[in-house]
């Protein structure tokens, strides 16, 4: 399986026994524009160009139209997704990284990186989108089957796009690394309005990442933090989270679920 390889191990239990487990692969991939490295994440191996073009638009990098090519280069230690950017983009990224020069101790340098952590998206588009209790249900019952990676490991996040079904799902060590190769597949691929469905908990990040995508609906299998549910609700983004297939809980814009079976378009 891409992402994954067999590691031998023991099982204490009744008796010792012997075997392989597989497990997920953590490998440094830089995300690279026009020959300069914006970060370095630990993450699964797999859907790199999904990664590339997903984490550009969700980071404020550049949109789709604005990437001219991605590839994909392994190295010794670890592997170079390179993106080429369109001037226009490229000049937006110089500016970004010049107020962002300085020391670096834990990811952040300075009130310009504080600025952009906490940056506020455009709100998502107004959407007829709406889903029902029965629906919202279905959507997380859907998630583990489609987690390939997750039921070989029992180590991997996913995040998947639902509308009337489970369109496509993406899985990675890191939640974040994973919503982002889901959002660079659908700004990539022509799908109807839906939902993001998520393993993980909620955090001011990845509604700043579904925002970007301009999908109005998220639901969470874990908990959201207060300050991700107050950026929902300003952002107009229904954010559902301890969700399990016979119950969840609604934080904001309420006005999306309805009693009435919808029109999936």
């Amino acid at each position: 399986m891409q992402g994954a390889r067999p590691a031998p191990r023991l099982v204490f239990g009744a008796r010792i026994e012997t075997g392989d487990r597989t497990l997920p692969e953590e490998t440094a991939v830089a995300l690279s524009f026009n020959g300069t490295t914006q970060a370095v994440m630990m993450a699964t191996p797999a859907d790199l160009v999904d990664f590339a073009y997903g984490f550009a638009l969700t980071e404020g990098i550049a949109t789709p139209r604005e990437v001219e090519e991605v590839t994909v280069v392994p190295t010794d230690r670890g592997i170079d997704v390179q993106s080429w950017l369109v001037p226009a983009a490229e000049a937006r990224l110089a500016q970004r990284r010049r107020s962002m020069a300085g020391p670096v101790g834990c990811g952040l340098c300075g009130l310009d990186s504080i600025d952009q952590a906490l940056r506020e998206p455009a709100p998502v588009p107004a959407s007829t989108f709406r889903m029902t209790p029965a629906q919202v249900n279905a959507a997380i019952s859907a998630l583990p089957h489609h987690q390939p990676l997750h039921d070989s490991t029992r180590a991997a996040h996913c995040a998947g796009f639902w509308a009337g079904e489970m369109l496509v799902t993406r899985e990675d060590v890191g939640r974040h690394n994973a919503l982002d190769k889901l959002a660079g597949h659908l700004i990539r691929t022509p799908h109807p309005e839906g939902a993001v469905v998520l393993t993980s908990r909620v955090s001011i990040d990845l509604v700043q990442k579904v925002a970007a995508l301009g999908v109005p609906l998220m639901i969470a299998v874990s908990a959201p933090t207060a300050d991700a549910v107050a950026l929902a609700d300003r952002l107009g983004i229904t954010l559902i989270a301890f969700a399990r297939p016979d119950r969840f809980e609604l934080f904001t814009h309420s006005d999306r679920l309805t009693t009435e079976v919808p029109h999936v378009s």
